[in-house]
């Protein structure tokens, strides 16, 4: 894992919401996540300082994909995730204390079926198709597949995490994949003859949700609290500060200022918990479940606990 240590100094000003807590020392805390601008709340949170802000001291790791890192929590090997639903239904059934606090970000138009000299859906049948297991990329494929009425049988699923997709389509090893951005962009910009088949403001709004460990949360609640308070704060921020929020997530991931905000303006960064929260975590657990992988019976109200969002804000926890 890449473990990027906290910045000390904001970066800007806001009004100081925890101000006694800043007497004391900071709370450690170890957080994770993937390395897509879809993830911008935890970067922008540390990058701009509202971590510290918040009495924080928080170490961001980064791996191959949000949902990869989610299964860190299960013994709490972390304290906090961000990743997709099914990421997090998996986690919260190896351990019950792996739950959703906040749905993080929709994504509205941000995953794609992306083939290489491949015309459209039609022509997809018979070819090797590149999934990431255990993550929104296979999320979104299988709702693809549910919309669309695909034989799975006239399809090669090939496992391969995100970052890999790119390189594995050009040597010619899979014929299309299902991922996230930025990999369908990247793809298109460096392979010839590449299109995207199908994206998934056609099919279903995928979710990433922001998970914890319950017990150490429960332990740890003042921790919890301004750690909760940092994320309404940073989301904020990104809506308030676009350009501003964009140059912090670009800042990062190393990555280009433009191309990052072209990225962000594809998603919703939401922080909160509704019905659609409820909707998505449910279409988990029906997914998994038809793959033969729920190992025991599971509700959205089991994997989803509302109350250290309802702490900080209230009137962001709309599920009824």
């Amino acid at each position: 894992m890449n473990r990027r240590a906290l910045l000390a100094a904001p970066l800007f000003a806001t009004p100081m919401l925890n101000a006694p807590a800043l007497a004391q020392a900071p709370i450690a805390m170890t957080i994770a996540t993937g390395v897509d601008p879809s993830f911008a709340p935890f970067y922008v949170a540390r990058e701009a300082g509202i971590f510290t802000r918040n009495g924080l001291n928080v170490t961001v790791n980064t791996g191959p994909s949000g949902s990869a890192m989610v299964a860190f929590l299960v013994g709490n090997q972390i304290n906090a995730a961000y990743g997709a639903e099914q990421a997090g239904v998996s986690a919260h059934l190896v351990d019950p204390n792996v739950v959703a606090v906040a749905e993080g970000t929709a994504l509205l138009r941000w995953i794609s079926v992306l083939g290489r000299n491949i015309e459209n859906m039609e022509g997809l049948k018979g070819k090797r198709v590149g999934v990431a297991r255990g993550t929104g990329s296979e999320t979104f494929w299988l709702s693809v597949v549910a919309k669309l009425n695909l034989n799975p049988a006239d399809y090669t699923i090939i496992n391969v995490e995100a970052p890999e997709m790119v390189a594995a389509l050009e040597r010619g090893n899979i014929d299309a994949f299902a991922v996230w951005e930025p990999w369908p962009t990247r793809a298109m910009r460096a392979i010839p003859n590449t299109r995207i088949l199908l994206s998934n403001d056609q099919v279903q709004i995928v979710r990433n949700f922001l998970y914890m460990n319950k017990g150490w949360a429960e332990a740890n609640a003042e921790a919890t609290t301004r750690f909760m308070r940092s994320m309404v704060e940073a989301q904020a921020f990104i809506a308030a500060q676009p350009a501003e929020a964009a140059g912090h997530v670009a800042r990062f991931l190393r990555q280009d200022r433009a191309f990052i905000a072209e990225l962000m303006g594809k998603v919703a960064y939401t922080m909160n918990l509704t019905a659609d929260s409820v909707g998505n975590i449910q279409l988990a657990i029906d997914q998994l479940r038809g793959m033969n992988r729920l190992s025991r019976p599971v509700t959205p109200a089991e994997v989803i606990w509302s109350a250290p969002l309802a702490r900080v804000a209230a009137d962001r926890v709309r599920m009824g």
